[in-house]
């Protein structure tokens, strides 16, 4: 373990003692520490930072993953200004935030399947088939994030009454999220296969690796793309599916589903951003705009109010 790597644990261990969710920054800050090492770097400098931070858009990833490896630098660069006075901290506004909209890929029951089916048949490791197609499943029929779904203890699953705790998400909150009969049925498959595979694992995660330890997201969206790419979903999509877009899938289904049963939306969104962790239902009123479907659901159905209520 090289010096850099060493005080990246250390900064990492010291944030987490005190409270803060650093999962984006555990799986950007090693690959920026391995960049410095490549180079013979002992410390962060802006003109190492810009360069990798712009790297990551030059690779084709998205538009927003240069700001936010900015940040993540930005926090271990003032940390290491406390242990090595040539330390450069990144300005504020040297990479801002450019924000890009881009339309998810709603994945059609048959291209859910396919990915899981994928999954079972051509990852060869019994434990390791077996853990991707259950959480796709479970990403597919929750809306849980990633980081939740990876996040998940054998202890946060009630069987009893079928509910997930998901503790301190995206913005710091727990809730309790309700799943259907046969996702309980589908993880208890899982949890027995992986206790017989992997009965002392290293980690209490639901999810386990090969290793005997929790997933990491480093690892996890890789997988993913594999197995994306080897079904050939979405290969003729404008943007190529993404993990996330199971969430935005699982949102705009049930929001149609809605429409399509003549239920006031409105009056049960809330309970739909609730559900999804999301911080105000405004974030949920973003699936309206997301697919073209929807919008002229909702517009439709607006066009419904405005008659029943004219003169």
């Amino acid at each position: 373990m090289s010096a850099l790597e060493q005080t990246l644990a250390d900064y990492l261990r010291l944030r987490r003692s005190l409270g803060h969710d650093l999962a984006e920054s555990a799986w950007m800050l090693p690959g920026f520490v391995a960049f410095l090492d490549e180079r013979g770097m002992q410390t962060v400098t802006v003109r190492a930072a810009l360069e990798w931070a712009q790297a990551a858009e030059t690779e084709g990833r998205t538009t927003t993953i240069g700001p936010r490896r900015m940040t993540a630098v930005r926090g271990f660069a003032r940390y290491l200004t406390g242990l090595d006075p040539a330390t450069e901290v990144p300005p504020l506004g040297l990479m801002p935030h450019r924000p890009h909209w881009r339309q998810p890929f709603i994945y059609s029951p048959a291209n859910i399947q396919q990915v899981m089916a994928y999954a079972r048949h051509h990852l060869t490791a019994p434990l390791r088939s077996a853990t991707y197609e259950t959480l796709i499943g479970l990403l597919a029929s929750s809306g849980l994030r990633i980081g939740e779904a990876i996040k998940l203890d054998r202890s946060d699953v009630d069987w009893h009454e079928g509910v997930l705790l998901i503790r301190e998400s995206k913005f710091g909150k727990s809730r309790l999220v309700p799943v259907d009969s046969s996702v309980v049925q589908a993880l208890a498959r899982y949890a027995e296969l992986r206790d017989n595979l992997q009965p002392h694992p290293r980690d209490p995660s639901f999810f386990i690796s090969r290793t005997r330890k929790r997933l990491i997201y480093a690892v996890v969206c890789p997988t993913f793309r594999q197995l994306i790419t080897g079904t050939g979903v979405g290969a003729e999509a404008p943007s190529p599916p993404r993990m996330h877009d199971l969430r935005h899938t699982f949102a705009v289904r049930t929001l149609l589903s809605w429409y399509r049963a003549g239920v006031d939306v409105p009056a049960k969104l809330p309970a739909l951003s609730t559900y999804l962790g999301h911080r105000e239902p405004a974030s949920t009123y973003w699936y309206l705009s997301a697919v073209p479907e929807l919008l002229a659901l909702a517009a439709a159905r607006q066009e419904t109010v405005w008659q029943e209520i004219r003169p």
